[in-house]
């Protein structure tokens, strides 16, 4: 089992499961947990939704900083250290690495990275970001798939996963991190044209971030979600009820409906309509609020992480046609990196040291 980020000597994976260790730990001030008769909503954005409500019902015992960081273990489920598997978790080539580099914002952190290269240099380059919970160790499966289908891959542990520092995220910071990751991409990979974002369920969040700041053709070829979802409330708010209060009690946005429509890029979305985490008229509503001419795959009976799994030969070559596309694609323009981020978003981060601190086993 993978370590979790520990805050006040607690696994953060105990508060996530439930409100149970939450509402234990202020006895004697609410009824005992066995008492209490409200029906706690199933799923993750359920478990999500009622942690919200409880959290601002004891706000007041630790403080609005207290309460935040609880939001955020609650919400984005980091899930820092490597498992007992680490070196057989993919299938490790030769030539791959995994390092670490100084995170650019706070240099006393750590931050980790894969580097996945293609046999053929002219192969692609896909800028890998994952979701809530599962470290790239996790996330092995799909990024296996991906590769299987002609990219080279780039993928980033923000800090709180895996092996970057294990600190408690925050959307800043996971986008800071984001950044970094893709001045990292940029060193990797030259040709702006042959680059492609992708993220998966909140990494779809964070990869639209990115992509709004950048261009198509100057900076990079292609934009890719799955699982996406229009804004983080907005997944709490379809659990029901209890996911409505919650959702408007939440600081944490990772807003992608007010950002797709800045994206110039050509943009391919897929979404199992079996989606229990992101159901699939969230990823829908994005789709239609993004620029025409969005490449919609609807998988049936698909789940919300396995896609690759569920439905192996459509997701394969969907990719394909993905990297086709990009190869009938006119040749780009030198690369360019932005010249400053909005307030909202951390700067475009200075590319990763060139000496990986450790190499993967083959």
């Amino acid at each position: 089992m993978l370590a979790t980020a520990k805050i006040g000597g607690r696994p953060a994976l105990e508060v996530e499961r439930s409100i149970g260790p939450i509402v234990a730990g202020a006895r004697g001030i609410l009824q005992p947990p066995h008492r209490i008769r409200v029906a706690k909503p199933a799923g993750w954005a359920g478990r999500l939704a009622w942690s919200l409500v409880a959290l601002q019902a004891l706000g007041g015992l630790g403080g609005c900083a207290w309460l935040q960081s609880k939001e955020r273990q609650i919400a984005l489920r980091p899930s820092a250290g490597a498992p007992a598997n680490a070196e057989t978790a993919i299938a490790w080539r030769t030539g791959d690495l995994r390092y670490t580099a100084p995170s650019a914002s706070t240099p006393d952190q750590a931050l980790a990275l894969w580097w996945l290269p293609q046999p053929d240099p002219r192969a692609p380059t896909l800028l890998y970001l994952h979701g809530t919970l599962r470290t790239l160790y996790g996330n092995a499966p799909k990024i296996e798939a991906l590769r299987q289908a002609g990219f080279a891959i780039l993928a980033v542990d923000y800090r709180g996963w895996g092996d970057s520092a294990a600190i408690v995220p925050s959307e800043a910071t996971i986008v800071a991190d984001a950044w970094q990751a893709w001045a990292e991409l940029q060193r990797r990979q030259p040709d702006p044209g042959r680059r492609v974002l992708f993220g998966h369920s909140m990494g779809s969040a964070v990869a639209v971030q990115l992509a709004s700041r950048l261009r198509h053709g100057r900076d990079y070829g292609a934009l890719a979600l799955e699982s996406a979802f229009t804004r983080l409330p907005d997944v709490a708010a379809e659990a029901g009820f209890w996911g409505r209060i919650g959702a408007a009690m939440t600081t944490l946005q990772f807003d992608s409906l007010s950002r797709i429509a800045a994206v110039d890029a050509p943009l391919w979305m897929l979404h199992g309509d079996a989606d229990k985490t992101v159901p699939i008229v969230l990823g829908r509503r994005l789709r239609d609020a993004a620029p025409p001419g969005v490449r919609w795959v609807e998988v049936a009976g698909g789940s919300h992480s396995r896609l690759h799994q569920d439905a192996p030969a459509l997701y394969q070559q969907t990719f394909r046609d993905l990297q086709a596309a990009l190869s009938a694609s006119p040749p780009a323009s030198p690369p360019a990196i932005p010249s400053s981020a909005p307030s909202s978003d951390p700067p475009t981060a200075p590319a990763a040291p060139t000496a990986p601190q450790h190499r993967a086993t083959p």
